[in-house]
């Protein structure tokens, strides 16, 4: 068995971190703009004008069995899709507001669309729920604000009530998690720091500002064996680092226990469809991000930005089937796996992953730079019993103590173990070696 724990957690995390990976979705109005899912503070839209994407939101094309078609075959056991971002458009028939869904020529709750579709495919749902709200009357403004620059920012804000917003969120929450029946994931967006550069009245927003304590316990109670993230300021069961690769398991701060986590990341540099943005991750790096947080002990969220019309454009889809043509063969070194166990993680040569199966009975070599010919191993004389390549099944020889080439100075130590490999590479984005352990 896995000889790591991590911190205990309101929530039981067993099978999120089994199941490793899943399927982020950012929606909404900032799709028509495509320009950013932050367009609207980014380009300080008045409302009026932002009005237009609302009028004609109108996602024809959206079919929520399809999306859910192509998560099943990437490998993703979970989805987190947003019912509300910052602009603060929801995505569900809300009875606590009109700037909603079923109020735009969709005509129809595409939230209920996506549970239906994504739980009859047997992937977990999660909701995104944003914390931040530029539409509502009274959300303060502050640094991040659309309204930031006004000439009468200070006199608006100052009519607005935190404490009416918060029972708001506490309000739309209790639908969502009413609703929609058994709701696996709460992922609440975002907290932000005080910042000495702006006066009071502009300053961030946290936990006391969510009211978080009451938020997260009347999502407790309506859904106990839900698991939610930390974004609202209050310590809970899932930390989620955006955007970059850890290069270790990270540790709570105070007590020093390894923890739940959970890598956030896109195919591009954007979460919502931005049309003219360039910075797509090859075929090799969307594998490799996923490695490399299984191999660290965390589970990957890749996120797609479906476009206005509500379908997944081409560059979203061809990374998808990246992932599925992988994972059909490889996701025994994803699923049930985390970090190595520390003898053998010290022993992971150079160019290589490791993922090991939590039963701690087979070991999986993620190959990002394919040796010719030879994997030299130290340390590992004496550990194997049998290996393969995982995407085929086919037996890979290997030799221990020496290599028997017919090099005068051919490789010799006692704790070797030499696996013999084709000189050609095969076909695969990442090979990998599974190693039955003795």
């Amino acid at each position: 068995m896995s000889s790591y724990e991590t911190k205990k957690t309101p929530g039981d995390t067993a099978w999120f971190r089994h199941d490793r990976f899943g399927m982020f979705i950012h929606w909404g109005l900032y799709a028509m703009p495509a320009r950013h899912e932050w367009v609207k503070t980014n380009e300080k839209i008045p409302e009026e004008k932002y009005e237009k994407y609302f009028r004609y939101f109108n996602p024809d094309l959206y079919d929520a069995r399809e999306w859910a078609r192509q998560a099943k075959a990437a490998g993703m056991k979970y989805a987190v899709m947003t019912t509300k971002h910052h602009e603060g458009f929801c995505m569900f028939d809300s009875q606590y507001t009109d700037y909603k869904c079923t109020n735009t020529p969709a005509g129809r709750d595409l939230i209920r669309e996506y549970v239906d579709a994504f739980r009859a495919e047997g992937i977990r749902i999660g909701f995104y729920y944003s914390l931040i709200d530029w539409h509502h009357p009274e959300f303060p403004i502050d640094h991040l604000h659309p309204r930031r620059d006004d000439p009468d920012a200070y006199e608006k804000s100052q009519h607005r009530d935190m404490h009416k917003y918060a029972e708001y969120m506490r309000n739309q929450v209790t639908e969502l998690l009413s609703n929609y029946g058994q709701i696996d994931i709460l992922w609440f967006d975002f907290s932000y720091d005080k910042q000495p550069n702006f006066p009071d009245w502009m300053q961030g927003k946290s936990k006391d500002e969510w009211e978080a304590e009451e938020l997260i316990a009347t999502a407790r109670r309506l859904q106990p064996g839900i698991i939610i993230d930390n974004r609202t300021g209050l310590e809970q069961d899932l930390w989620t680092p955006e955007q970059y690769q850890l290069l270790e398991w990270p540790r709570h701060k105070e007590t020093g226990e390894l923890v739940t986590w959970e890598a956030c990341q896109t195919f591009s540099g954007s979460w919502g469809y931005y049309r003219d943005e360039m910075t797509w991750k090859s075929p090799k790096m969307l594998i490799q991000m996923l490695v490399n947080t299984v191999s660290i002990g965390g589970n990957l969220l890749m996120n797609v930005g479906p476009t206005s019309r509500g379908y997944l454009d081409s560059r979203a889809e061809a990374a998808l089937k990246t992932y599925a043509d992988w994972m059909r063969v490889n996701s025994r070194s994803i699923y049930g796996c985390t970090q190595a166990e520390p003898e053998l993680l010290s022993l992971c040569p150079n160019g290589c992953k490791f993922t090991q199966s939590e039963d701690g009975k087979r070991l999986y070599i993620h190959l990002f730079e394919y040796p010719y010919q030879y994997l030299e191993l130290n340390g590992f004389a004496g550990k194997v019993d049998y290996m393969q390549f995982l995407h085929d099944g086919s037996e890979l020889l290997f030799e221990e103590k020496a290599i028997s080439h017919f090099s005068e100075g051919r490789t010799q130590r006692d704790d070797l173990l030499a696996v013999k490999l084709p000189v050609v590479e095969p076909n695969v984005i990442v090979p990998v070696i599974e190693v039955f352990l003795k």
